[in-house]
């Protein structure tokens, strides 16, 4: 056996041992969710797709079957270059706004209908054909087979047992399970970007804040998977912020735990003015985001992140909804920073959105637990378990916060992701874009690579240095 070989032996035993030995007291406490029977496994690759999507398309033909999604990059697709629209030609279709959105209401969230209604004159959809793009590599799909008839929920849903790679649930039966193929989905298993977060304000003003961050699954160090250090570990991250000037230099650590009830998320901010390194338990659920202005929670990142025990979570079931898709002309090199910020949101002549299949998700704050949050509905994308849509409700069950996550799919890696994912408040007017690379020589870099050690205080102590 390899070394690599290995490792991935390794590493599969530590996470199906993960949460293990508190499973008896766990089963005793009723909070288990079995896994699905092997015959309907066998519907994956078959009449759903490697990850659980539906592969036929919908009675209306304005939704296509899955062909594989797209495997392969096109020819001079350069990492460092412009990022081609496979798509490029495609025309819309129709174009929803406040002025017709009756006619397309029935597809569209809550929070959707809301953004054309706060901003009439500007705001638009721009309906395209359906490209289902998505596709993962084949080590994905293996793995959510096996996931299928293997892996359950413990601690009340807060961690998994016989889980590897991604996708844990491709058949999910609660709404717990479908929130962990996004919290889980591959992302390319290590990469470094350089992105800009840009909190905009009403008029359309904004500061920059441009980040480096690297986000690596444990399997991807150089070391490979530590069983002793990695057994409770889904991810590192470290977000490093380049500028503006008043914010060089500080540091945000994270190791993010699976189970995050047992063993909470391990969180540190370096602060380059005072040079300290402080533990942030801060950073999680409701807590500030980092360098965001205070227009985002810790857990709106990535449209939802973190541990998910706050909510009860509700399997709503499948609709058909207009989301951003196919984002390629939002990361296009041709475009400025500023060509794509407008006031209330982005310029709409440069998003796509398309008609898709997804699993809506209703989370509910639990009792006795607080969160600003008190409800939130989930739109998941069924090809790529991408959050699409998030709708966010305040304490008076009013809609408060919208997310919309532009994906597109990552040819170097064969994973989709966000192109950029914005945060609109409804009652402010202000809105969160983060992500854009436009302006970046290299926004993605999925050939990084580190070790354990650079994701420790003391790293993020010598790299904050101004």
């Amino acid at each position: 056996m390899n070394k690599i070989t290995q490792q991935k032996v390794r590493a599969s035993i530590s996470r199906q041992w993960l949460i293990g030995s508190g499973l008896v007291m766990t089963l005793l406490a009723g909070a288990v969710t079995a896994a699905v029977s092997p015959d309907q496994a066998a519907k994956l690759g078959d009449s759903l797709t490697p990850v659980g999507a539906e592969t036929a398309g919908n009675a209306a033909g304005t939704i296509p079957a899955w062909d594989g999604g797209i495997k392969t990059a096109p020819k001079g697709f350069k990492v460092t270059g412009e990022r081609i629209d496979p798509y490029g030609d495609d025309k819309p279709l129709f174009t929803i706004t406040a002025a017709n959105l009756d006619q397309y209401k029935d597809n569209l969230t809550p929070g959707q209908i809301a953004l054309l209604k706060r901003y009439p004159d500007t705001h638009k959809m721009h309906v395209y054909p359906t490209r289902r793009s998505a596709a993962y590599p084949q080590k994905v799909y293996d793995a959510a087979k096996k996931n299928a008839t293997s892996a359950t929920l413990v601690s009340g849903g807060n961690g998994i047992v016989d889980f590897a790679v991604s996708v844990p649930f491709p058949i999910p039966q609660t709404g717990i399970e479908a929130m962990w193929n996004h919290i889980t989905r591959y992302r390319g298993g290590s990469v470094e970007r350089t992105i800009a977060s840009v909190p905009v304000q009403r008029n359309g003003d904004y500061t920059l804040v441009r980040i480096k961050d690297q986000l690596i699954f444990p399997e991807y160090l150089v070391e490979g998977y530590d069983a002793k250090k990695d057994n409770n570990i889904l991810f590192y991250y470290i977000q490093k912020v380049l500028e503006p000037t008043r914010l060089t230099g500080n540091v945000l650590l994270v190791h993010e735990t699976l189970d995050q009830v047992k063993e909470p998320r391990l969180a540190w901010v370096y602060n380059a003015g005072q040079r300290r390194v402080r533990r942030a338990p801060q950073v999680a659920y409701d807590g500030p985001g980092f360098a965001s202005d205070g227009q985002r929670t810790s857990d709106n990142l990535d449209m939802f992140n973190g541990a998910p025990d706050k909510y009860n979570w509700k399997l709503v079931g499948k609709k058909e909804v207009y989301i951003p898709y196919n984002s390629f002309k939002l990361a296009s090199k041709k475009l400025k920073y500023k060509d794509i910020l407008k006031a209330g949101h982005v310029n709409p002549d440069h998003s796509r959105y398309e008609l898709h299949r997804v699993w809506e998700i209703e989370g509910t704050l639990k009792d006795g637990e607080r969160h600003i949050y008190s409800r939130r509905s989930v739109y998941l994308d069924e090809d790529s378990w991408q959050a699409a849509v998030v709708d966010q409700y305040d304490g008076r069950n009013e809609l408060w916060r919208v997310s919309e996550g532009h994906n597109m799919q990552f040819y170097e890696v064969t994973a989709p992701w966000l192109s950029l994912e914005t945060l609109h408040d409804l009652n402010s007017g202000r809105y969160m874009a983060i992500g854009l690379t436009n302006e970046e020589k290299i926004g993605f870099d999925f050939a990084h690579r580190a070790k354990h050690r650079d994701f420790t205080p003391a790293a993020i102590r010598r790299s904050g240095k101004r």
